[in-house]
Protein backbone atom coordinates (compact mmCIF):
# COMPACT_ATOMS: atom_id res chain seq x y z
CA UNK A 1 0.00 0.00 0.00
CA UNK A 2 1.28 3.48 -0.90
CA UNK A 3 2.22 6.08 1.71
CA UNK A 4 -0.36 8.71 2.64
CA UNK A 5 0.73 12.36 2.74
CA UNK A 6 -1.24 15.13 4.49
CA UNK A 7 -0.99 18.48 2.66
CA UNK A 8 -1.66 21.50 4.89
CA UNK A 9 -2.03 24.84 3.06
CA UNK A 10 -4.58 27.65 3.16
CA UNK A 11 -4.05 28.44 -0.54
CA UNK A 12 -6.46 26.32 -2.67
CA UNK A 13 -4.23 26.61 -5.74
CA UNK A 14 -1.21 25.30 -3.83
CA UNK A 15 -3.30 22.45 -2.39
CA UNK A 16 -4.44 21.37 -5.84
CA UNK A 17 -0.92 21.58 -7.28
CA UNK A 18 0.60 19.53 -4.46
CA UNK A 19 -2.27 17.04 -4.56
CA UNK A 20 -1.76 16.42 -8.30
CA UNK A 21 2.03 16.31 -7.97
CA UNK A 22 1.98 13.78 -5.13
CA UNK A 23 -0.62 11.55 -6.76
CA UNK A 24 1.47 11.43 -9.95
CA UNK A 25 4.37 10.27 -7.77
CA UNK A 26 2.28 7.40 -6.43
CA UNK A 27 1.22 8.75 -3.01
CA UNK A 28 -2.23 8.85 -1.46
CA UNK A 29 -3.10 12.41 -0.45
CA UNK A 30 -5.30 14.07 2.17
CA UNK A 31 -5.63 17.84 2.47
CA UNK A 32 -6.31 20.32 5.28
CA UNK A 33 -7.08 24.01 4.76
CA UNK A 34 -5.99 25.22 8.20
CA UNK A 35 -3.51 24.33 10.91
CA UNK A 36 -6.36 23.53 13.31
CA UNK A 37 -7.94 21.11 10.82
CA UNK A 38 -4.56 19.41 10.36
CA UNK A 39 -4.15 18.97 14.12
CA UNK A 40 -7.59 17.39 14.38
CA UNK A 41 -6.69 14.92 11.62
CA UNK A 42 -3.30 14.11 13.15
CA UNK A 43 -4.74 13.54 16.63
CA UNK A 44 -8.01 11.85 15.61
CA UNK A 45 -8.88 8.15 15.35
CA UNK A 46 -7.46 7.94 11.79
CA UNK A 47 -4.16 9.61 12.64
CA UNK A 48 -2.13 6.44 12.02
CA UNK A 49 -2.91 6.51 8.30
CA UNK A 50 -0.67 9.54 7.71
CA UNK A 51 2.96 8.71 6.90
CA UNK A 52 4.18 12.29 6.32
CA UNK A 53 3.00 15.90 6.35
CA UNK A 54 3.75 18.75 3.90
CA UNK A 55 3.05 21.86 5.98
CA UNK A 56 2.83 25.51 4.90
CA UNK A 57 4.45 27.82 7.46
CA UNK A 58 2.39 30.95 6.73
CA UNK A 59 -1.32 30.45 7.49
CA UNK A 60 -3.95 32.51 9.31
CA UNK A 61 -4.80 31.72 12.96
CA UNK A 62 -2.69 28.62 13.69
CA UNK A 63 0.41 28.84 11.47
CA UNK A 64 2.96 26.16 10.61
CA UNK A 65 5.17 26.88 13.64
CA UNK A 66 2.13 26.54 15.89
CA UNK A 67 1.26 23.18 14.33
CA UNK A 68 4.84 21.94 14.84
CA UNK A 69 4.76 23.04 18.50
CA UNK A 70 1.40 21.32 19.06
CA UNK A 71 2.66 18.08 17.45
CA UNK A 72 5.74 18.15 19.69
CA UNK A 73 3.63 18.74 22.82
CA UNK A 74 1.40 15.79 21.91
CA UNK A 75 4.43 13.55 21.12
CA UNK A 76 3.17 12.98 17.56
CA UNK A 77 6.15 11.75 15.58
CA UNK A 78 4.84 11.86 11.99
CA UNK A 79 7.65 13.37 9.84
CA UNK A 80 6.88 16.94 8.70
CA UNK A 81 8.26 18.76 5.64
CA UNK A 82 7.66 22.51 5.87
CA UNK A 83 6.93 24.63 2.79
CA UNK A 84 7.56 28.36 2.68
CA UNK A 85 7.97 31.17 0.20
CA UNK A 86 10.70 32.61 2.43
CA UNK A 87 13.75 30.40 2.21
CA UNK A 88 15.92 32.38 4.64
CA UNK A 89 18.35 30.53 6.89
CA UNK A 90 16.60 31.89 10.00
CA UNK A 91 13.24 30.49 8.89
CA UNK A 92 14.77 27.09 8.10
CA UNK A 93 16.58 26.88 11.44
CA UNK A 94 13.42 27.77 13.37
CA UNK A 95 11.40 25.13 11.52
CA UNK A 96 14.03 22.40 12.05
CA UNK A 97 14.34 23.25 15.73
CA UNK A 98 10.55 23.05 16.00
CA UNK A 99 10.64 19.45 14.73
CA UNK A 100 10.52 19.57 10.92
CA UNK A 101 12.65 16.96 9.14
CA UNK A 102 13.12 19.00 5.93
CA UNK A 103 11.96 22.13 4.12
CA UNK A 104 11.11 23.11 0.54
CA UNK A 105 10.74 26.56 -1.01
CA UNK A 106 7.66 27.48 -3.04
CA UNK A 107 7.13 26.68 -5.82
CA UNK A 108 8.65 23.23 -5.24
CA UNK A 109 9.47 20.95 -8.15
CA UNK A 110 8.19 17.36 -8.31
CA UNK A 111 11.68 15.85 -8.16
CA UNK A 112 12.73 17.92 -5.13
CA UNK A 113 9.53 17.06 -3.26
CA UNK A 114 9.88 13.37 -4.14
CA UNK A 115 13.42 13.23 -2.74
CA UNK A 116 12.38 15.09 0.40
CA UNK A 117 9.44 12.74 1.00
CA UNK A 118 11.51 9.60 0.48
CA UNK A 119 14.10 10.87 2.96
CA UNK A 120 11.35 11.78 5.44
CA UNK A 121 9.71 8.36 5.17
CA UNK A 122 13.07 6.66 5.60
CA UNK A 123 13.89 8.80 8.65
CA UNK A 124 10.45 8.20 10.15
CA UNK A 125 10.77 4.44 9.68
CA UNK A 126 14.26 4.39 11.22
CA UNK A 127 13.18 6.44 14.24
CA UNK A 128 10.18 4.14 14.71
CA UNK A 129 12.44 1.07 14.66
CA UNK A 130 14.88 2.65 17.14
CA UNK A 131 12.02 3.53 19.51
CA UNK A 132 10.65 0.01 19.10
CA UNK A 133 14.01 -1.56 20.00
CA UNK A 134 14.57 0.72 23.02
CA UNK A 135 11.07 0.22 24.41
CA UNK A 136 11.23 -3.51 23.88
CA UNK A 137 14.52 -3.69 25.78
CA UNK A 138 13.15 -1.57 28.66
CA UNK A 139 9.80 -3.39 28.84
CA UNK A 140 7.87 -0.25 27.89
CA UNK A 141 6.70 -1.27 24.40
CA UNK A 142 3.15 0.06 23.97
CA UNK A 143 0.25 -0.02 21.56
CA UNK A 144 1.51 3.12 19.78
CA UNK A 145 4.38 0.95 18.57
CA UNK A 146 1.81 -1.29 16.86
CA UNK A 147 0.54 1.44 14.53
CA UNK A 148 -1.76 -0.13 11.95
CA UNK A 149 -3.96 0.87 9.03
CA UNK A 150 -5.84 -2.45 9.05
CA UNK A 151 -9.37 -2.54 10.50
CA UNK A 152 -8.86 -6.16 11.65
CA UNK A 153 -5.61 -5.31 13.44
CA UNK A 154 -7.15 -2.16 14.94
CA UNK A 155 -9.86 -4.32 16.55
CA UNK A 156 -7.14 -6.55 18.01
CA UNK A 157 -5.36 -3.52 19.49
CA UNK A 158 -8.61 -2.24 21.05
CA UNK A 159 -9.21 -5.65 22.65
CA UNK A 160 -5.64 -5.79 23.94
CA UNK A 161 -5.95 -2.27 25.40
CA UNK A 162 -8.91 -3.43 27.48
CA UNK A 163 -7.09 -6.56 28.63
CA UNK A 164 -4.01 -4.55 29.62
CA UNK A 165 -5.99 -2.67 32.27
CA UNK A 166 -6.50 -5.81 34.35
CA UNK A 167 -4.53 -8.89 35.38
CA UNK A 168 -6.75 -11.27 33.38
CA UNK A 169 -5.02 -14.30 31.74
CA UNK A 170 -4.77 -13.82 27.97
CA UNK A 171 -4.52 -16.41 25.19
CA UNK A 172 -3.15 -15.04 21.90
CA UNK A 173 -3.96 -17.21 18.90
CA UNK A 174 -2.56 -16.83 15.40
CA UNK A 175 -0.40 -18.35 12.71
CA UNK A 176 3.33 -18.64 13.15
CA UNK A 177 5.13 -15.36 12.52
CA UNK A 178 2.19 -12.96 13.00
CA UNK A 179 3.76 -11.20 16.00
CA UNK A 180 2.16 -12.79 19.06
CA UNK A 181 5.12 -11.99 21.30
CA UNK A 182 5.18 -8.34 20.16
CA UNK A 183 1.50 -8.02 21.10
CA UNK A 184 2.18 -9.63 24.47
CA UNK A 185 4.99 -7.13 25.15
CA UNK A 186 2.73 -4.24 24.17
CA UNK A 187 0.10 -5.49 26.62
CA UNK A 188 2.64 -5.52 29.45
CA UNK A 189 4.09 -2.15 28.39
CA UNK A 190 0.60 -0.62 28.66
CA UNK A 191 -0.26 -2.19 32.03
CA UNK A 192 0.72 -1.45 35.61
CA UNK A 193 3.52 -4.03 35.16
CA UNK A 194 5.26 -1.74 32.70
CA UNK A 195 9.03 -1.96 33.04
CA UNK A 196 8.83 -5.16 35.12
CA UNK A 197 10.31 -8.53 33.99
CA UNK A 198 8.92 -10.04 30.79
CA UNK A 199 10.02 -13.69 30.65
CA UNK A 200 9.44 -15.77 27.54
CA UNK A 201 9.22 -19.56 27.60
CA UNK A 202 9.18 -21.45 24.29
CA UNK A 203 7.22 -24.47 25.43
CA UNK A 204 7.91 -26.40 22.25
CA UNK A 205 11.69 -26.16 22.66
CA UNK A 206 11.97 -27.50 26.24
CA UNK A 207 13.06 -31.16 26.61
CA UNK A 208 10.23 -33.04 28.31
CA UNK A 209 12.45 -34.23 31.17
CA UNK A 210 13.48 -30.62 31.97
CA UNK A 211 10.09 -28.86 31.78
CA UNK A 212 9.48 -28.86 35.54
CA UNK A 213 13.02 -27.71 36.34
CA UNK A 214 12.99 -24.86 33.78
CA UNK A 215 9.53 -23.61 34.73
CA UNK A 216 9.62 -24.02 38.50
CA UNK A 217 13.34 -24.24 39.31
CA UNK A 218 15.37 -26.77 41.28
CA UNK A 219 17.69 -27.00 44.26
CA UNK A 220 21.36 -27.87 43.99
CA UNK A 221 21.85 -31.65 43.95
CA UNK A 222 18.14 -32.41 43.50
CA UNK A 223 18.94 -34.58 40.46
CA UNK A 224 21.94 -35.70 38.41
CA UNK A 225 23.48 -32.65 36.75
CA UNK A 226 21.90 -30.11 39.12
CA UNK A 227 25.23 -28.55 40.10
CA UNK A 228 23.70 -25.27 41.23
CA UNK A 229 20.35 -23.83 42.29
CA UNK A 230 18.02 -22.46 39.58
CA UNK A 231 15.01 -20.29 40.45
CA UNK A 232 12.95 -21.14 37.33
CA UNK A 233 10.98 -18.99 34.91
CA UNK A 234 8.02 -18.42 37.24
CA UNK A 235 10.22 -16.87 39.91
CA UNK A 236 12.19 -14.87 37.29
CA UNK A 237 8.92 -13.35 36.08
CA UNK A 238 7.60 -12.54 39.55
CA UNK A 239 6.22 -9.00 39.57
CA UNK A 240 5.98 -8.99 35.77
CA UNK A 241 4.68 -11.19 32.96
CA UNK A 242 5.31 -14.82 32.00
CA UNK A 243 4.78 -15.41 28.27
CA UNK A 244 4.15 -19.08 27.44
CA UNK A 245 4.79 -19.35 23.71
CA UNK A 246 3.34 -22.40 21.91
CA UNK A 247 1.76 -23.55 25.16
CA UNK A 248 0.02 -26.42 23.33
CA UNK A 249 3.37 -28.20 23.06
CA UNK A 250 3.65 -28.81 26.80
CA UNK A 251 3.50 -32.50 27.82
CA UNK A 252 0.41 -33.57 29.80
CA UNK A 253 2.28 -34.22 33.05
CA UNK A 254 3.73 -30.69 32.97
CA UNK A 255 0.26 -29.27 32.29
CA UNK A 256 -0.94 -30.58 35.68
CA UNK A 257 1.80 -28.71 37.53
CA UNK A 258 1.29 -25.59 35.45
CA UNK A 259 -2.40 -25.58 36.34
CA UNK A 260 -1.62 -25.77 40.07
CA UNK A 261 0.99 -22.99 39.82
CA UNK A 262 -1.53 -20.68 38.10
CA UNK A 263 -4.36 -21.51 40.50
CA UNK A 264 -2.38 -21.29 43.74
CA UNK A 265 0.09 -18.55 42.77
CA UNK A 266 3.00 -20.64 44.02
CA UNK A 267 5.51 -23.12 42.62
CA UNK A 268 7.34 -26.14 44.03
CA UNK A 269 10.99 -26.16 42.85
CA UNK A 270 12.40 -29.65 42.31
CA UNK A 271 14.03 -30.79 45.55
CA UNK A 272 12.77 -27.82 47.59
CA UNK A 273 11.19 -28.31 51.03
CA UNK A 274 8.60 -25.57 50.68
CA UNK A 275 6.67 -23.71 47.99
CA UNK A 276 7.63 -20.29 46.64
CA UNK A 277 4.98 -17.56 46.19
CA UNK A 278 4.97 -15.75 42.83
CA UNK A 279 3.11 -12.70 41.52
CA UNK A 280 2.88 -13.00 37.75
CA UNK A 281 0.60 -12.28 34.86
CA UNK A 282 0.15 -15.19 32.43
CA UNK A 283 -0.04 -14.53 28.68
CA UNK A 284 -0.11 -17.66 26.51
CA UNK A 285 0.21 -18.04 22.76
CA UNK A 286 -0.46 -20.83 20.29
CA UNK A 287 -0.49 -21.36 16.53
CA UNK A 288 -2.81 -24.35 16.91
CA UNK A 289 -6.40 -24.73 18.06
CA UNK A 290 -6.19 -25.59 21.75
CA UNK A 291 -9.85 -26.61 21.68
CA UNK A 292 -9.10 -29.21 19.01
CA UNK A 293 -6.21 -30.45 21.16
CA UNK A 294 -8.57 -30.72 24.13
CA UNK A 295 -10.99 -32.81 22.06
CA UNK A 296 -8.11 -35.02 20.94
CA UNK A 297 -6.95 -35.53 24.55
CA UNK A 298 -3.67 -33.70 23.94
CA UNK A 299 -4.40 -30.74 26.21
CA UNK A 300 -6.07 -30.64 29.61
CA UNK A 301 -9.54 -29.15 29.54
CA UNK A 302 -9.22 -27.54 32.98
CA UNK A 303 -5.94 -25.84 31.97
CA UNK A 304 -7.53 -24.69 28.70
CA UNK A 305 -10.29 -22.85 30.55
CA UNK A 306 -7.75 -21.39 32.97
CA UNK A 307 -5.63 -19.94 30.13
CA UNK A 308 -8.42 -19.07 27.67
CA UNK A 309 -10.05 -16.38 29.82
CA UNK A 310 -9.47 -13.51 27.38
CA UNK A 311 -8.75 -14.87 23.87
CA UNK A 312 -7.26 -12.58 21.19
CA UNK A 313 -6.80 -13.77 17.59
CA UNK A 314 -4.11 -12.04 15.55
CA UNK A 315 -4.94 -11.83 11.81
CA UNK A 316 -2.37 -13.17 9.31
CA UNK A 317 -0.52 -10.65 7.17
CA UNK A 318 -2.56 -11.60 4.07
CA UNK A 319 -5.60 -10.10 5.84
CA UNK A 320 -3.84 -6.82 6.60
CA UNK A 321 -2.20 -5.82 3.32
CA UNK A 322 -2.56 -2.18 4.41
CA UNK A 323 0.27 -2.67 6.92
CA UNK A 324 2.79 -4.30 4.59
CA UNK A 325 4.30 -1.06 3.26
CA UNK A 326 4.89 0.43 6.73
CA UNK A 327 6.33 -2.83 8.07
CA UNK A 328 8.62 -3.09 5.05
CA UNK A 329 9.87 0.48 5.46
CA UNK A 330 10.63 -0.18 9.12
CA UNK A 331 12.59 -3.34 8.32
CA UNK A 332 14.39 -1.53 5.48
CA UNK A 333 15.48 1.28 7.80
CA UNK A 334 16.76 -1.13 10.42
CA UNK A 335 18.64 -3.49 8.06
CA UNK A 336 20.07 -0.66 5.96
CA UNK A 337 21.51 0.86 9.15
CA UNK A 338 22.86 -2.50 10.30
CA UNK A 339 24.42 -3.30 6.90
CA UNK A 340 25.71 0.22 6.25
CA UNK A 341 23.67 0.59 3.05
CA UNK A 342 22.46 4.02 1.87
CA UNK A 343 18.97 3.13 0.68
CA UNK A 344 16.36 5.86 0.16
CA UNK A 345 13.38 3.55 0.08
CA UNK A 346 11.41 1.00 -1.93
CA UNK A 347 10.57 1.60 -5.58
CA UNK A 348 6.91 1.88 -6.60
CA UNK A 349 6.93 -1.40 -8.55
CA UNK A 350 8.69 -3.29 -5.74
CA UNK A 351 6.24 -1.85 -3.21
CA UNK A 352 3.34 -2.97 -5.38
CA UNK A 353 4.88 -6.44 -5.60
CA UNK A 354 5.33 -7.00 -1.88
CA UNK A 355 1.99 -5.37 -1.02
CA UNK A 356 0.17 -7.78 -3.32
CA UNK A 357 1.88 -10.94 -2.04
CA UNK A 358 0.09 -13.11 0.54
CA UNK A 359 3.13 -13.80 2.79
CA UNK A 360 2.32 -17.31 4.10
CA UNK A 361 5.13 -16.90 6.64
CA UNK A 362 3.55 -13.63 7.81
CA UNK A 363 5.59 -10.78 9.34
CA UNK A 364 8.59 -13.05 9.99
CA UNK A 365 8.80 -13.94 6.29
CA UNK A 366 8.49 -10.27 5.29
CA UNK A 367 11.27 -9.36 7.71
CA UNK A 368 13.59 -12.01 6.26
CA UNK A 369 12.74 -11.00 2.67
CA UNK A 370 13.61 -7.37 3.46
CA UNK A 371 16.89 -8.42 5.05
CA UNK A 372 17.82 -10.37 1.91
CA UNK A 373 16.76 -7.49 -0.35
CA UNK A 374 18.95 -5.02 1.56
CA UNK A 375 21.94 -7.34 1.25
CA UNK A 376 21.31 -7.79 -2.51
CA UNK A 377 20.72 -4.08 -3.24
CA UNK A 378 23.33 -2.25 -5.30
CA UNK A 379 21.42 0.96 -5.99
CA UNK A 380 19.91 3.52 -3.65
CA UNK A 381 16.40 2.05 -3.88
CA UNK A 382 14.97 -1.48 -3.63
CA UNK A 383 13.53 -2.78 -6.91
CA UNK A 384 11.73 -5.93 -8.05
CA UNK A 385 15.15 -7.46 -8.80
CA UNK A 386 15.82 -7.68 -5.04
CA UNK A 387 12.75 -9.90 -4.51
CA UNK A 388 13.26 -12.71 -7.08
CA UNK A 389 11.52 -15.45 -5.07
CA UNK A 390 8.46 -13.27 -4.50
CA UNK A 391 8.35 -12.04 -8.11
CA UNK A 392 8.50 -15.62 -9.38
CA UNK A 393 5.23 -16.39 -7.58
CA UNK A 394 3.35 -13.29 -8.76
CA UNK A 395 1.66 -12.95 -12.13
CA UNK A 396 3.18 -10.25 -14.31
CA UNK A 397 6.62 -10.39 -12.66
CA UNK A 398 9.57 -12.51 -13.69
CA UNK A 399 13.04 -11.46 -12.60
CA UNK A 400 16.08 -13.48 -13.54
CA UNK A 401 19.20 -12.88 -11.48
CA UNK A 402 22.23 -12.65 -13.81
CA UNK A 403 24.66 -15.56 -13.28
CA UNK A 404 28.01 -14.89 -11.69
CA UNK A 405 30.68 -14.00 -14.27
CA UNK A 406 33.04 -16.76 -15.34
CA UNK A 407 36.61 -16.61 -13.98
CA UNK A 408 39.02 -14.60 -16.11
CA UNK A 409 41.79 -16.39 -17.95
CA UNK A 410 45.42 -15.22 -18.11
CA UNK A 411 45.61 -11.80 -19.69
CA UNK A 412 41.83 -11.40 -19.98
CA UNK A 413 40.04 -8.29 -18.78
CA UNK A 414 36.47 -7.82 -17.69
CA UNK A 415 34.21 -5.60 -19.82
CA UNK A 416 33.42 -2.34 -18.03
CA UNK A 417 29.97 -2.14 -19.68
CA UNK A 418 27.06 -1.90 -17.22
CA UNK A 419 25.02 -5.09 -16.92
CA UNK A 420 21.43 -4.90 -18.07
CA UNK A 421 18.93 -6.63 -15.80
CA UNK A 422 16.72 -8.62 -18.15
CA UNK A 423 13.09 -8.33 -17.08
CA UNK A 424 10.46 -9.88 -19.40
CA UNK A 425 7.70 -7.43 -20.28
CA UNK A 426 4.04 -7.68 -21.16
CA UNK A 427 2.83 -7.50 -24.76
CA UNK A 428 3.30 -3.80 -25.69
CA UNK A 429 0.06 -3.94 -27.69
CA UNK A 430 -1.78 -4.69 -24.44
CA UNK A 431 -0.01 -2.21 -22.17
CA UNK A 432 -2.11 -1.78 -19.03
CA UNK A 433 -2.89 1.86 -18.37
CA UNK A 434 -4.90 1.09 -15.24
CA UNK A 435 -3.82 -0.62 -12.02
CA UNK A 436 -6.82 -1.53 -9.92
CA UNK A 437 -9.12 1.48 -9.95
CA UNK A 438 -6.38 4.06 -10.59
CA UNK A 439 -4.35 5.10 -13.61
CA UNK A 440 -0.78 3.81 -13.59
CA UNK A 441 1.81 6.53 -13.04
CA UNK A 442 3.91 7.98 -15.87
CA UNK A 443 7.02 6.51 -14.25
CA UNK A 444 5.52 3.01 -14.34
CA UNK A 445 4.51 3.36 -18.00
CA UNK A 446 7.89 4.79 -18.96
CA UNK A 447 9.67 1.92 -17.20
CA UNK A 448 7.47 -0.58 -19.08
CA UNK A 449 8.31 1.06 -22.43
CA UNK A 450 12.06 1.08 -21.73
CA UNK A 451 11.90 -2.59 -20.65
CA UNK A 452 10.25 -3.45 -23.98
CA UNK A 453 12.84 -1.43 -25.93
CA UNK A 454 15.69 -3.26 -24.17
CA UNK A 455 14.26 -6.60 -25.20
CA UNK A 456 13.18 -5.52 -28.72
CA UNK A 457 16.52 -3.94 -29.68
CA UNK A 458 18.57 -6.54 -27.73
CA UNK A 459 20.28 -4.02 -25.48
CA UNK A 460 21.83 -1.88 -28.26
CA UNK A 461 21.86 1.43 -26.44
CA UNK A 462 22.46 3.69 -29.47
CA UNK A 463 19.47 2.18 -31.27
CA UNK A 464 17.27 2.38 -28.14
CA UNK A 465 18.11 6.04 -27.44
CA UNK A 466 17.50 6.94 -31.10
CA UNK A 467 14.14 5.14 -31.28
CA UNK A 468 12.95 6.55 -27.95
CA UNK A 469 14.12 10.05 -28.86
CA UNK A 470 16.30 10.59 -25.79
CA UNK A 471 20.03 11.06 -25.32
CA UNK A 472 22.30 8.19 -24.27
CA UNK A 473 23.16 9.81 -20.95
CA UNK A 474 19.47 10.31 -20.20
CA UNK A 475 18.77 6.69 -21.14
CA UNK A 476 21.50 5.40 -18.82
CA UNK A 477 20.17 7.56 -16.00
CA UNK A 478 16.65 6.24 -16.49
CA UNK A 479 17.92 2.64 -16.63
CA UNK A 480 19.64 3.19 -13.29
CA UNK A 481 16.64 4.98 -11.74
CA UNK A 482 14.30 2.15 -12.75
CA UNK A 483 16.64 -0.60 -11.53
CA UNK A 484 17.24 -1.96 -15.06
CA UNK A 485 21.00 -1.54 -15.04
CA UNK A 486 23.82 -2.39 -12.65
CA UNK A 487 26.49 0.30 -13.17
CA UNK A 488 30.12 -0.56 -12.62
CA UNK A 489 33.16 1.63 -12.25
CA UNK A 490 34.53 3.06 -15.45
CA UNK A 491 31.34 2.74 -17.53
CA UNK A 492 32.10 3.47 -21.19
CA UNK A 493 29.86 4.42 -24.04
CA UNK A 494 29.97 1.16 -26.01
CA UNK A 495 26.78 -0.68 -26.82
CA UNK A 496 25.59 -3.25 -24.28
CA UNK A 497 24.61 -6.53 -25.84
Amino acid sequence: MTATVLVVDDDPVQRRLLDAMLRRSGYDVAVAETGQAALQMLTGPDSERFDAVVLDLVMPELDGMGVLAALRDRAIETPVIVQTANGSIETVVQAMRAGAVDFVVKPVGAERLQISLKNALKLGALEHELRHIKRRASGTLGFRDLATKSADMARVVRLAERAAKSNIPILIEGESGVGKEVLARAIQGSSDRKGKPFVTVNCGAIPHNLVESILFGHEKGSFTGATERQVGKFVEASGGTLFLDEVGELPLDAQVKLLRAIQEGEVDPVGAKKSVRVDIRIISATNKSLLDQVKAGEFREDLYYRLNVFPITLPPLRQRHEDIADLARGFLARFAAEEGKKLRGIGAEALSLISGYDWPGNVRQLENAMFRAVVLADGDELTVAEFPQIAAQMQGYDVRIPPAPAPLGPGETRSETPRIIQVPVRDPNALDLVAGSDMRTLDELEREIIKFALAHYRGHMSEISRKLGIGRSTLYRKLKDYGLIEPEAGTDETDAA
